[in-house]
């Protein structure tokens, strides 16, 4: 009876949309899980943007599996990709939705519509690959961790690190072999240059070939204000997530899954400090973020930053935090009592107290393997095979959420409040330094940023709680536009 009560919803949404589609019937549902070793599983792409054709380009050599069709918005990223894969173009992802040859769909969306494809897929009976960040906010993903356990669905998210083979040595040599002791701290870094998006004087038309009905979807519409609808969206909170969703939910993956070997599933406090400086242009995610988190057992910093080393300057941003080794600019660092873990995309390397190396790691290509692991899960149906299943990747999402919150919950600077960031620990006023200095090139002060209080969180009910909990709640659901929003999952 809920099955029904689900797709009569699905079947409101349909209409209040605008587009009266047939509804997916249970024949979807009977051609996933009744697929044999050598029957072929149909895949619809869902975004057709330059992610999509990076995942397009590694479906295309799993054996046994073939992409039926692409629904993007913008039609003409559509129709290109659709030709490339020899497919059916369509604006609207419910017609994938309601194709029942159709077994999987893979989300490349913006970022605000991924829980609501995800959710509307498993509805329709499709199994999901879904790109990261998995939520744009902390309840939506829950709702996707919810649809996947009562529709029972495989979910994988794209944080296809977790599929490297390099993932597995590097916990051994930090928690079995223990080379380089305990562990005291993780700092995950993201120190990568971009430039402004622009500040137009009248807001932006979108392009023709773009259905802006369907492509806003969750969001709210708002006059945009930068130079390009496409990929720019990330910074805006609308739309994306910033930095912290689009690569911090990268690095703080791999801290998770290879300092705390996923024990945290979510910090207990957060604290953040940052802003968007230097730029005069219409983001409004921060192009700064640092952050805390603190957990039951040891802290992660992370450090954010999308500006030059200088002013007409092209190098990035560093980050040695009295290390004797400047860690990644993509990547994280796990301080221990007798070295340091360097780790990044594909390689890793351990380190002494001295900065000597001690050893390497060489990864794999994480992409096929991902996508392999996937359609490994699909036909076995045993979600636990999954690499980056999607309890894992909202649990590492939610970190990213919560950063993000404590950024929107933050006030204008105070001394005093940055000044109680850390919690004693030493890498953080460290790491403080280190941002002012980077700062003063640019003609920015720290005051210039704002610093948010500590934020007590409780991993088990997913909730701010204490002073201030009032606020940052506030930023863990976002309202929808009526026809587009994300149910809530009994």
């Amino acid at each position: 009876m809920r099955l029904r009560n689900d797709r009569r919803s699905f079947l409101a949404t349909t209409l209040a949309a605008g587009t009266a589609l047939a509804l997916p019937t249970s024949r979807s549902f009977a051609a996933t899980n009744s697929l044999g070793p050598n029957d072929e599983i149909g895949v619809g792409m869902i975004g057709a943007g330059g992610r999509a054709g990076e995942l397009f380009n590694a479906i295309s050599k799993v054996r046994g599996v073939k992409v039926l069709a692409v629904a993007d918005p913008d039609s003409a990223h559509a129709a290109d990709l659709a030709k490339k894969a020899g497919a059916t173009a369509h604006e609207d992802l419910r017609k994938i939705l309601d194709d029942p040859n159709i077994h999987a769909v893979f989300i490349a969306t913006c970022n605000h519509w991924h829980c609501l494809a995800a959710v509307w897929a498993m509805q329709a009976g499709k199994d999901v690959y879904v790109e990261k960040p998995l939520s744009h906010t902390q309840w939506e993903g829950r709702q996707v961790v919810q649809a996947a356990r009562k529709y029972d669905r495989i979910v994988q998210v794209g944080t296809q690190q977790r599929s490297d083979p390099m993932q597995a040595e590097l916990k051994k040599f930090l928690h079995e072999d223990k080379e380089i002791g305990n562990i005291q701290y993780a700092q995950a870094n993201r120190l990568g240059k971009r430039e402004p998006i622009g500040l137009r004087a009248t807001p932006l038309t979108p392009p023709k070939e773009v259905n802006y009905d369907l492509w806003l979807g969750p969001a709210e519409d708002q006059p945009i204000m930068r130079d390009k609808l496409h990929y720019d969206w990330h910074w805006s909170f609308n739309t994306g997530s910033g930095e912290m969703g689009n690569w911090g939910v990268h690095v703080l993956d791999d801290v998770r899954n290879v300092a705390y070997r996923d024990s945290a599933s979510l910090p207990s406090s957060v604290q953040a400090v940052g802003g968007r400086v230097a730029w005069d242009d219409a983001g409004n995610t921060p192009n700064v973020h640092y952050a805390i988190f603190e957990t039951d057992s040891f802290p992660t910093l992370i450090a954010l930053s999308n500006l030059a080393a200088g002013k007409n300057q092209s190098d990035s941003w560093s980050s040695k935090g009295g290390r004797p080794s400047s860690g990644p600019g993509s990547g994280y660092v796990v301080a221990c009592d007798g070295g340091y873990l360097l780790g990044q995309r594909q390689n890793a390397r351990a380190i002494d107290r001295d900065g000597k190396t001690i050893r390497t790691f060489k990864g794999g290509e994480i992409v096929p393997l991902h996508v392999n692991n996937f359609f490994d899960a699909v036909r076995s149906r045993k979600r636990e095979n999954l690499n980056a299943e999607v309890q894992v990747g909202h649990d590492s999402t939610g970190w990213c959420n919560l950063a993000n919150v404590g950024y929107q919950a933050a006030s204008t600077f105070a001394t005093d409040q940055l000044a109680s960031l850390g919690s004693g620990l030493e890498a953080w006023p460290v790491l403080m330094q280190e941002m002012e200095s980077q700062l003063e090139p640019l003609g920015v002060k720290v005051a210039d940023l704002k610093v948010s209080p500590k934020l007590a969180h409780d991993p088990k009910t997913e909730r701010f709680i204490g002073d201030h909990a009032a606020v940052a709640n506030s930023f863990l659901k976002r309202t929808y536009r009526p026809g587009y929003e994300v149910p809530e999952i009994g």
